[in-house]
């Protein structure tokens, strides 16, 4: 019995001599390395729906999306159609059709294109954004005058109102526009791959064809156009899905450079042996030396230094 308790001493001993002969490593590197997910995020605006539902004179539709290139970076985009019925008020009963000096329809198509930049810190695990972005947006879009009415000084014949125009419609094609978008806006990822959005958008027109004889007051995928002024604010609430296509993972910046920078030379090595350059093999070169005998003018001495 006696032996396999020695048997297992002598082991213990080595294994305790193996393990104190280990260097202790202070500096470990965190080998662990979380992959995000990158891909395609698709969805619908919800919220062109729900003012389609709720107000007759409105009907729209919207398709967002966006690709992310980097950590914080994404391309991203939107394209639509919306149709509105707008009526211009004017004479005693107003926000009613017998009140209104002419009333209008738009509808056309538009596409925006742009970059999603994300300012925000997330979690391990997380992948929400706060984002600032912006986009370059272009609209096709014709508008139709339904009715109107003649303007006239004279109210003999109408004291109360003015007179309605010809019953014939009046339509202009092939309008469009194109303007500028500054964005600002959320996501927040409500279950696994599933977000909800808000956004919050300034846009300033760069180029805006009116028809002859009328003005375009509202641009689909810009919203109304005020007069003597080129601004308009739009807002969206989206909710999209992520297709994860591939995974990747975050090196911290500073951990890169870190890892990129070249070793220091801070002191000697087997390369570079010294600051002088010396060694055993090629002793410094100061110059040529002086071979010329030193002469003594003190006492002579001889060979025993006496």
């Amino acid at each position: 019995m006696s032996k396999y308790f020695i048997s297992l001493f002598f082991i213990l001993g080595l294994a305790s001599g193996y393990a104190q002969d280990r260097p202790i490593d202070l500096n470990r590197k965190d080998t662990v390395q979380y992959k995000q997910p990158y891909g395609l995020r698709a969805g619908i605006d919800m919220s062109r729906i729900l003012i389609s539902f709720l107000e007759d004179n409105y009907t729209g539709l919207e398709i967002v999306g966006d690709y992310r290139l980097t950590q914080k970076l994404y391309i991203a985009g939107e394209f639509g159609n919306e149709k509105k019925t707008i009526g211009i008020d004017l004479g005693n009963e107003v926000n009613s059709a017998e009140g209104e000096l002419y009333n209008f329809t738009a509808s056309g198509s538009y596409i925006k294109a742009g970059i999603d930049y994300n300012t925000y810190g997330n979690w391990y695990g997380e992948q929400n954004m706060i984002f600032i972005g912006g986009r370059f947006a272009y609209s096709t879009f014709s508008q139709m005058v339904n009715d109107y009415k003649i303007f006239d000084t004279n109210r003999y014949w109408n004291p109360d109102n003015f007179g309605f125009g010809a019953n014939q419609e009046l339509e202009f094609k092939g309008l469009h526009a194109a303007w500028l978008e500054f964005v600002v806006g959320i996501k927040a990822e409500m279950v696994k791959n599933l977000y909800f959005g808000a956004s919050v958008r300034m846009g300033i027109l760069v180029s805006n064809k009116d028809p002859e004889n009328f003005q375009n007051q509202f641009i689909p995928g810009f919203n109304k156009v005020t007069e003597d002024s080129r601004f308009g604010v739009g807002y969206n609430y989206s909710i999209t899905y992520l297709i994860p296509l591939y995974k990747k993972a975050n090196v911290p910046k500073g951990k890169k450079k870190k890892e990129d920078a070249p070793p220091a030379e801070n002191g000697p090595s087997d390369e570079n042996p010294g600051a002088d350059g010396a060694t055993d093999e090629n002793p410094r070169d100061d110059g040529p030396i002086d071979e010329t005998p030193i002469e003594d003018d003190g006492v002579p001495q001889n060979e025993n230094g006496i």
